[in-house]
């Protein structure tokens, strides 16, 4: 009997109605012969609202209190969804991340996943139960409830089907797979059917609809992820590891283009050139949980250096009032933000050691009057950082210039 893992949104699991077609659709997964767990995220808006509603009372909430908080949004999705189960005929309990022996370091709001203790969830299943896991939350070693981060209940899902060495993971959204631009933008972009877990890994680092961290459990583990929409039948998309024959067919192939709207720029001025200043300025940003993405130094003939890098708008009064802390002890004159920015990306298999791809995007964004303000790459993504209000356009641009809409 196969085991496998289903992964609800928040849109999927939104109102009575969305749960109980969740349910059947559980069911028929059950009734088929498989063995099912099935991770569900908060209902809708829900973990918003809850977030909006811990600020009307406190202007900063502590973070143990708001994860503590947050936690219940998926509680309250997943026993409704076990009591749908229960009327249509089927055996389920609900398991919260403690029960299910999820457990995390104490990063409120951040957490991750250290180690599963899957006995709970195995117990339940040998009985012939459908289990239901709440996702986005987990236990620390003194107790505390935690939560993951946005995305958080893809992570949970991934991790569950890796401890219970499922034979597939499937991630049931409201869209209907892995395309090669956000098809909202690119009416033409075209649904993968498939795709090797390092690219899906910068696609969803740079905004594709899948948490990072899932996927870098799903490549560890060699956890097939299947993504489809909750809504219909439609064929999804398989995230998995390509066949090696198959991706040197692919290596000059552009796979897609990603996009970050929301993206900040902190820039600090004639700092000394010497050994250990880059780290004297990261690392108290590290220790606050501040995510660093692009990072140019530009070195001049004076010996000082200018050090620009982003964060997302929402950690940028954080990060930037604490750079201006630390700008007397570093040597700099002046620190400057620009919250105006996003990201564009180019991902495929291979193509930075192809001569002519970042090239071509940048000719492509030159003729397009996009400017570029910063430029960073990997082995198979190279990203631009542009002005927000032309990221639309850029991805339009871009998705045209790779002839990414086509077959083949």
């Amino acid at each position: 009997m196969s085991l496998i893992v289903h992964k609800y949104g928040g849109s999927s699991v939104a109102d009575a109605d969305k749960i109980t077609g969740v349910a059947r659709r559980i069911g028929k997964a059950k009734d088929s012969g498989q063995e099912v767990v099935a991770v569900a995220s908060a209902m809708g808006d829900t973990t918003d609202e809850l977030i909006e509603l811990a600020h009307t009372v406190s202007s900063e909430p502590d973070p143990r209190e708001l994860d503590l908080l947050l936690s219940t949004g998926e509680l309250v999705s997943c026993t409704l969804l076990t009591m749908a189960l229960r009327s249509l005929g089927y055996d389920a309990i609900t398991l919260s991340g403690f029960q299910a022996g999820i457990h995390t370091d104490d990063m409120y709001g951040q957490a991750r996943i250290f180690s599963i203790d899957p006995a709970r969830v195995e117990s339940e299943l040998s009985e012939g139960k459908v289990v239901i896991v709440a996702g986005f939350q987990g236990i620390t070693d003194d107790m505390d409830i935690t939560t993951l981060g946005r995305g958080g209940s893809d992570t949970t899902a991934v991790a569950l089907a890796a401890a219970l060495r499922a034979d597939r993971c499937d991630i049931y959204t409201d869209v209907d797979g892995i395309y090669t631009a956000d098809p909202r933008i690119v009416p033409n972009a075209r649904k993968l059917s498939e795709i090797d877990y390092e690219e899906m890994l910068e696609l969803a680092s740079y905004g594709a609809k899948m948490h990072p961290r899932s996927i870098e459990l799903g490549a560890v583990n060699d956890v097939p992820i299947y993504v489809a929409s909750s809504f219909g039948d439609q064929p999804g998309t398989l995230i998995h590891r390509v066949e090696k024959v198959k991706e040197l067919e692919n290596r000059v192939k552009a796979t897609g283009v990603a996009y970050q709207a929301n993206v900040a720029k902190i820039t600090v001025r004639s700092l000394p050139d010497r050994p250990g200043i880059a780290a004297a300025l990261f690392e108290p940003l590290a220790a606050m949980g501040i995510n660093v993405d692009t990072i140019v130094q530009n070195t001049s003939a004076e010996r000082t250096t200018d050090i620009s890098f982003t964060v997302t708008r929402a950690e940028l009064p954080e990060a930037f009032e604490q750079v201006r802390v630390l700008l007397a002890d570093l040597g700099g004159t002046e620190v400057v933000s620009d919250n105006t920015l996003a990201s564009v990306h180019v991902v495929g298999s291979g193509m930075q050691n192809t001569p002519g791809y970042a090239s071509r995007m940048f000719r492509i964004l030159a003729d397009g009057n996009i400017n570029i303000d910063m430029i960073t790459t990997s082995e198979i993504r190279i990203s631009c950082i542009i002005n927000e209000d032309q990221v639309s356009e850029a991805v339009r641009l871009l998705h045209e210039g790779f002839q990414l809409g086509e077959e083949g």
